[in-house]
C-alpha cells in the first residue's frame, strides 16, 4: 500500500469507534467470510461499524476514494453481494440491537442485525416482525428485497410492516425514510434492494401471534410426486390466511423421525404454520397427511423461535450455493413434469426444490405500493443448488440453468432475494417496466455515481439521457 494510502488509512482507522481491518490482521478472514462458500473475496478494507456515525465515515471513505463499495449485515445474500475484492466492506455484525416497544407493537431493528435477534426480543412480549425462515439470516437484506416466511400471508411481508428506516446515502447524509418523509426513498427501500444507501436501523410494525404455533414436516414418498401435487395447487390456494403450506423437494435428511431406510433418498417435505386454534391447524392439514403416503412427520404445537430455526441445519454457512428462481403462475401436469424430471437427478444430496405458496395479504396489497413486483403471482421456485467441492461447480450450475431454463413458461418474475447472478437481464426479470423505471428515477437521486453497485444493481440514468429518450 502506498504511503499516501496507507496513511489515509490510518486516519480512517483513528476515526472509527469500530475497527479497520486489513489484510493479514488476525479477525480479518473471519470478518469477511459469508454464508455462500462460493465467494472468497478480499476487500482492501473492512470497516466494522458500531454506530451510524461509523457507517458515515465508511461510506464517505469508498466515495472519496473512488473504491468499491460492499455492506455485510448477515451475509447471507445467496449472489455474495455483501463483500468485494480490493474495496471496502462495510460490516455491521456489530450492529444488531433490537429495542422493542410493546406498547406500541414496535421494533426498532439495527442494520446487522438476524432474524434470531429479532425473534428473541420480540416474542418475549409474544410479538412478531413477518420475516423469513432461517434464524442467521441478516435482517436488512432480507427486508430490502421483499421478506416472506411463516407469518406473511397472514400479516404481509416484511416491507409491508417497515414503518421507517435511517438510511446513511451516497453523500454521507443521515436521513429518515416513511410515508411522510423522503416517501420515494422509503417506496425504492420496500423490495428495490440495496441500491440507494446503507440502512443502519429500521422501524417495524410487530404482530401479535403469542410464542407457540401448531406447525411441522410431513415427509412423503418422492414415488408419489405427482399425484401429491396435483392436489397441492389446488388445496393450499383454498386454504385462509392463517395457514400456510409449502413444498420441498429433495433427499432425506438424517433427522429422527424419518425411518433410516428413506435416509438420503428423495422425498417431499410438506411444511406448514397455522398461526391460531391447533385445532382448527389439525383439521387444515388432515387432507395433506391423508393425501399420499407418509415417510415421517414432526407435527404439533412448538416454540415459535423453535420452528424458525428448525431449518437453520440445512444451510449453515460455508457449503457453496447458486439459486435460481420464478414467479410461478401455477402447477399444471407439464410443470410437475419438469419438476419430476430434475428432482431425480439432482447433482447433490443438499439441493433443495423449495414451492412455497404466497397470495394471502401481501398478494392484496396495490401493485403500486411498494417496489415488490408480482404480488398476484401465487407460488415461487427456488432452485437451490447447494454442494461442498469447487469441482463440481460447472456440474452444479448446469443443472440449475437448465432447470430454470425448463420452466420459463410458468413464470411470471422472480424474487429479487432468491438470484444468484448479478446482470442487467435478471433485474427486468425481477421487476414490471413501471416498476423498474422509478426504482432508476429514485436511484438518479439517491445515488447518481452509483456507488452502491454490489447489488442486484439498479443503475442510474443521466438526467441528459431522460430527456432524450
Amino acid at each position: 500500500m502506498a504511503k499516501m494510502q496507507a496513511a489515509a488509512v490510518e486516519d480512517f482507522r483513528k476515526g472509527l469507534r469500530g475497527e479497520v481491518l486489513l489484510e493479514g490482521d488476525p479477525a480479518y478472514n473471519v470478518a469477511r467470510s459469508i454464508w455462500n462458500g462460493i465467494f472468497d473475496h478480499k476487500p482492501a478494507i473492512i470497516a466494522r461499524c458500531v454506530n451510524t456515525s461509523d457507517v458515515v465515515k465508511a461510506v464517505s471513505f469508498a466515495r472519496d476514494n473512488q473504491m468499491l463499495l460492499s455492506i455485510k449485515g448477515g451475509g447471507h445474500n445467496s449472489a455474495g453481494t455483501a463483500s468485494c475484492t480490493g474495496g471496502v466492506m462495510i460490516d455491521l455484525s456489530l450492529m444488531r440491537r433490537v429495542n422493542v416497544d410493546s406498547h406500541m407493537k414496535t421494533a426498532r431493528v439495527d442494520g446487522g442485525a438476524l432474524l434470531g435477534d429479532v425473534d428473541a426480543e420480540t416474542q418475549v412480549y409474544g410479538l412478531v416482525v413477518p420475516s423469513g425462515i432461517v434464524s442467521h439470516t441478516g435482517v436488512g437484506g432480507l427486508t430490502l428485497g421483499g421478506g416472506f416466511g411463516w407469518a406473511s400471508r397472514k400479516f404481509g411481508m416484511s416491507i409491508d410492516n417497515l414503518i421507517s428506516a435511517e438510511v446513511v446515502t451516497a453523500k454521507g447524509e443521515v436521513v429518515n425514510a416513511s410515508k411522510t418523509e423522503n416517501d420515494d426513498l422509503y417506496w425504492g427501500l420496500r423490495g428495490g434492494g440495496g441500491n440507494f444507501g446503507v440502512v443502519t436501523s429500521f422501524v417495524f410494525k410487530c404482530v401479535d401471534i403469542g410464542k407457540q404455533i401448531y406447525s411441522g414436516l410431513i415427509v412423503k414418498k418422492f414415488s408419489n410426486l405427482k399425484k401429491y401435487m396435483q392436489f397441492h395447487r389446488d388445496y393450499v390456494r383454498g386454504l385462509p390466511d392463517n395457514m400456510t403450506v409449502w413444498m420441498v423437494v429433495r433427499h432425506a435428511p438424517p433427522l429422527p423421525f424419518i425411518p433410516s431406510e428413506y435416509h438420503g433418498k428423495m422425498v417431499v417435505v410438506v411444511p406448514f404454520a397455522y398461526l391460531g386454534d391447533p385445532a382448527e391447524g389439525e383439521r387444515l392439514i388432515k387432507p395433506v397427511r391423508d393425501m399420499t403416503e407418509n415417510v415421517g412427520e414432526m407435527v404439533g404445537v412448538m416454540p415459535w423461535m423453535a420452528w424458525q430455526s428448525a431449518f437453520d441445519p440445512l444451510v449453515t454457512h460455508g457449503a457453496r450455493n447458486y439459486w435460481k428462481s420464478h414467479q410461478v403462475k401455477g402447477l399444471p401436469d407439464s410443470f410437475i413434469d419438469r419438476v419430476e424430471e430434475f428432482a431425480a437427478k439432482m447433482p447433490s444430496d443438499e439441493c433443495e426444490v423449495f414451492i412455497p405458496h404466497l397470495e394471502g395479504v401481501m398478494s392484496r396489497v396495490s401493485d403500486t405500493e411498494t417496489a415488490f413486483a408480482y404480488r398476484k403471482v401465487p407460488f415461487n421456485l427456488n432452485i437451490h443448488t447447494r454442494w461442498r467441492d469447487a469441482k463440481d461447480d460447472l456440474r452444479c450450475k448446469a443443472w440449475a440453468s437448465d432447470f430454470h431454463t425448463a420452466t420459463k413458461e410458468f413464470a411470471q418474475g422472480a424474487y429479487v432475494n432468491f438470484l444468484s447472478d448479478l446482470d442487467a437481464e435478471q433485474l427486468k426479470v425481477a421487476y414490471t417496466p413501471a416498476v423498474l423505471e422509478r426504482l432508476v428515477q429514485i436511484k438518479n437521486k439517491w445515488d447518481p455515481q452509483n456507488l452502491f453497485r454490489v447489488n442486484q444493481n439498479v443503475k442510474p440514468q443521466l438526467q441528459a439521457e431522460l430527456v432524450s429518450a
